[in-house]
């Protein structure tokens, strides 16, 4: 691969220029074919029962509310009149199912605001999530603003989700806005040098434009949630700096060791080049696990992990060593001041490690308690899913949805439907049944809706019926909007005994399902996540101890951040800071999603780590050496890494969604206390402990390390490790 680079270089860097240059402009057209939900799971019982009520009955759950604002009372003649005739309209639009309105139900008075100027038309868009996200923008086009003598505005669920991909693409922009010139300031910073500075940005435009375009590739494909395009681009800007970072350090002290150009590029792609190529592979092992979750929101963001990593190991692997081999010696040009030599320091990783070696015991207990003290909250972890309350106060979804529970009584849009596709009977008495549960205002039968006491009412133009196919269904209508009643109400009518097999749907009963869906998947994609990685930790240590003690710890460093999402974002904790509105519960996609990208991260920090102490393992044969040594060759480098993405994925806070917010807070602080106590501490004072254990592997698995393993060469001058705990002079 090196040689092709050497000989082509300015082919290669052109290739690469004119591929980036095409994928951006193929990425315009990304978040016209994303999705704003992806929080249901396609197999569940939820989405059966949707997927029966659409084919058989022609309905779904209302998802589409038009706000109707008259400015005077909502029976006056000329508003009365426009509201209607806009009412009769939306009946006629295609895939729009289940119209009401004020005034066209015989006044229901549920539909009328409490100060008598607004009124609502409430509908149900049918289709899948793909086709419901594209009706919902023609509808608020064609709906939405002045008609006459009213005033329309369009919000509902279906609403809230296009809107979160209108959210998402303004997100994308700010983020790497904020991230670009901060992320500079600090490589000048860490490099001291304007040209060397340039060059990873320069890497991480390339890696973002083909990211991107590849994601509208794949969107076109299949369908692709929205917030996997923040998650990709703040990602990709992390790697590709950090792969960057790694290798332009070493490189840099290839030269200052005596090297030529094109010898040091040769020596670093042999080193620092195969350990990008390894931590990429980490990192989309950790990603993979997400593809197991049916969740769209959470597969979408697996699938932009493994496309990230990838484009970010072929790039820094290709288009850096060009631009190396062009630029030579003139790396440093630009310097602002004469730097210290990257493998030497000031030898303070070097004495840190030495310090904890000499008390790994005690200090690593103590390291350990911390971050499993600073976890803790999460053990009172509330699991939900985001409602309108995640988006932000301007969206006009949000200030819909506030407005209807705050005026109107109506429910109807946050009940529960039972569907018995089988039905043969005994359907009257069920419902009785049903309208006897704890907040149910009225269940909708075929014969009439019943009310909490068992009042029968007769039925009205909204009432459920029988099916051509011997099938039914009914509506369970809350009494209450709160989410924590929607849940509650969502699980009890499902312990009420039914005449036959029934289903049920709705946004609550979804929202069960998925949660059920995420901690049921969740022990499959661990464990194949862990069972990869050891293999791959494997052929990178030749040893079956490593990869155990790398895991534990990378889980380990995880606690802190946990307990910080609970903290802050479930707890309500620096939610003014951080401008929030605080809900009392955690998506379960979160913590999911951070830990697989976090994790990721981990262990690609872990990869940087060892590779350097099994590079000196191997030449000194020492363990505690060995680890002291590598630590300080490598320490400065981890560090810089961290801080640099750390930075980068602070860009996650310029987004408005809430949950991105806890991808700007989760993994800057995943990322520094992994590279800090973990690696600072913990992985220092295990190392002492373990011994010479900690390159253990039987004799036919090291055969096979040997034949494919990973081998770094020290092509830097080696030293007299006698005394290791001196540090390093090279």
């Amino acid at each position: 691969m090196f040689e092709l680079t050497r000989r082509r270089s300015r082919w290669i860097l052109a290739v690469f220029a004119v591929t980036a240059l095409v994928m951006g402009m193929l990425s315009s057209t990304l978040f016209d074919k994303v999705l704003g939900g992806g929080y249901i799971d396609p197999g569940s019982e939820s989405t059966q029962a949707a997927d029966i009520l659409r084919d058989r009955f022609g309905q779904a759950a209302p998802n589409l509310v038009l706000l109707v604002q008259t400015g005077k009372s909502v029976d006056e003649p000329e508003s009365a009149s426009a509201a209607k005739e806009l009412a009769e309209k939306l009946k006629k639009e295609p895939g729009v199912a289940g119209v009401a309105s004020y005034w066209t139900d015989g006044k229901l008075p549920a539909l009328r605001g409490a100060d008598g100027t607004k009124g609502l038309i409430v509908a149900s868009i049918l289709g899948s999530e793909a086709e419901v996200d594209q009706r919902v923008g023609g509808l608020a086009e064609r709906f939405g603003g002045k008609h006459g003598a009213v005033e329309v505005r369009v919000g509902g669920y279906a609403m809230l989700l296009h809107e979160t991909v209108q959210q998402s693409a303004t997100d994308a922009a700010a983020g790497e806005s904020i991230a670009f010139p901060i992320t500079l300031v600090a490589l000048v910073l860490v490099f001291g040098s304007l040209v060397a500075a340039s060059l990873p940005l320069v890497v991480a435009l390339i890696t973002v434009l083909i990211t991107m375009g590849a994601l509208s590739l794949i969107a076109a494909a299949t369908e692709l949630a929205a917030t996997a395009t923040n998650v990709a681009t703040l990602l990709g800007l992390g790697l590709a700096i950090d792969y960057s970072l790694l290798i332009i350090s070493r490189y840099r002290d290839e030269l200052a060791s005596g090297a030529r150009p094109s010898d040091a590029v040769a020596a670093t792609m042999r080193s620092a080049g195969r350990t990008v190529a390894f931590s990429a592979v980490t990192v989309a092992v950790a990603l993979s696990g997400l593809l197991f979750f049916p969740l769209l929101a959470v597969r979408s963001m697996g699938y932009a992990g493994l496309v990230v990593a990838a484009i970010a190991a072929v790039v820094s692997l290709t288009v850096l060593p060009a631009i190396l081999l062009l630029v030579g010696t003139r790396i440093d040009k630009g310097r602002l001041w004469k730097r210290k030599r990257d493998n030497t320091g000031d030898g303070s990783w070097h004495r840190l490690a030495v310090f904890v070696m000499r008390r790994p015991i005690p200090i690593g207990l103590t390291v350990a308690a911390l971050l499993l003290l600073l976890g803790t909250p999460f053990l009172g972890v509330k699991l939900g899913f985001p409602d309108e309350r995640s988006l932000p106060e301007t969206m006009a979804g949000r200030q819909i949805a506030e407005i209807v529970q705050r005026e109107f009584a109506v429910t109807e849009q946050n009940g529960v439907f039972a569907v018995l596709p089988d039905s043969a009977g005994g359907v009257d008495e069920y419902a009785r049944k049903l309208a006897q549960v704890d907040h149910v205002r009225r269940v909708d039968a075929v014969t009439g809706s019943y009310a909490h006491g068992g009042l029968l009412v007769e039925p009205g133009p909204q009432h459920t019926r029988f099916g051509a196919e011997k099938a039914a269904y009914l509506s369970i209508v809350p009494d209450s909007t709160d989410p924590a009643v929607l849940d509650e109400v969502a699980a009890d009518v499902r312990t009420v005994r039914a005449p036959s097999r029934v289903l049920f749907g709705g946004v609550a009963a979804a929202n069960a399902d998925a949660i059920d869906t995420v901690l049921s998947t969740l022990p499959w994609a661990l464990g194949f996540v862990v069972i990869v990685m050891m293999i791959v930790l494997f052929m990178l240590t030749g040893s079956v101890v490593l990869p155990v003690l790398a895991i534990v710890l990378s889980v380990l460093s995880l606690t802190a951040t946990f307990g910080a999402l609970v903290w802050i974002f479930q707890d309500g904790h620096l939610s003014g800071l951080l401008d929030f509105t605080v809900t009392g519960d955690l998506p379960p996609t979160v913590p999911v999603m951070l830990f697989g990208a976090a994790f990721g991260l981990a262990m690609d920090y872990q990869v940087f780590l060892l590779s350097r102490i099994f590079e000196e393992y191997e030449r000194t044969g020492k363990n505690a050496p060995a680890v002291a040594v590598g630590l300080e060759r490598i320490g400065r480098i981890v560090t810089a890494a961290a801080v640099l993405i750390s930075l980068v994925f602070l860009g996650f806070l310029a987004s408005d969604i809430t949950f991105m917010k806890a991808f700007g807070i989760g993994l800057p602080l995943a990322v520094l206390v992994d590279a800090t106590l973990v690696r600072g501490f913990l992985l220092p004072a295990a190392m002492k402990v373990l011994g010479d254990w900690n390159w253990y592997a039987p004799e036919p698995l090291r055969r096979l390390h040997d034949r494919f393993g990973l081998e770094e060469g020290p092509s830097l001058p080696v030293r007299d490790d006698d005394d290791w705990r001196q540090p390093a002079r090279v």
